[in-house]
């Protein structure tokens, strides 16, 4: 069976953001695992306008055509999710806005206050209205390890709690992403025969 196309989606776009090492960390675990094709998918390459604003620029209009096929071309999502104000950030929502992610699995690794956990349960919230299955587990950097690797005093590989997580999201990822796309591949199928 062919590789999982993953989209490991940088979810800020803040300058000097913290979001590009675990976003690179997450997708070399990935790759080690052999069950994923990683493609990462950085929001500040997409300067996509507010969801429905009818000012929008052409230039707008292009980057969210061209932001929603990247997001449809893959199997399964990872999302770097950085917790602001006990939420993902409005970057984030914007794009989830922006594209189809029905049916797909996503995951999450999320750095801030309490690991990030309030912003995830946002996410996970969303992520049923957007008909995408919101694997159980997810990679959550506490405050401290964020300090330590963001102060270059540690990195992921000293943090074993990191990758044991990591490992279970990225199984939890694959197992979803084989099942979703075997039924969406038979529906388009079924769909042809029509």
């Amino acid at each position: 069976m062919s590789k999982l196309k993953l989209g490991i989606i940088i979810g800020s776009t803040r300058e000097g953001r913290f979001a590009d090492l675990p976003a690179n960390w997450i997708g070399t675990q990935a790759e080690k695992t052999g069950a994923f094709d990683v493609e990462i998918i950085d929001l500040a390459d997409f300067p996509l306008p507010f969801y429905g604003d009818p000012a929008a620029s052409p230039a707008q209009k292009q980057a969210a055509t061209a932001f929603a096929a990247k997001v449809a071309a893959c199997d399964a999502y990872v999302f770097t999710v950085a917790e602001y104000n006990h939420s993902l950030t409005g970057v984030l929502k914007n794009a989830l806005d922006h594209a189809s992610w029905v049916r797909r699995p996503a995951g999450s690794i999320a750095y801030g206050g309490v690991g990030g956990a309030r912003a995830v349960m946002h996410l996970r919230q969303i992520a049923v209205e957007l008909e995408m299955v919101s694997v159980k587990a997810a990679v959550h950097i506490s405050y401290g390890d964020y300090l330590a690797i963001r102060d270059g005093r540690s990195d992921f590989e000293a943090l074993p709690h990191l990758s044991t997580a990591a490992g279970r999201m990225l199984d939890q990822l694959a197992w979803w992403g084989r099942v979703l796309r075997s039924a969406r591949q038979e529906e388009r199928g079924v769909e042809a025969v029509a």
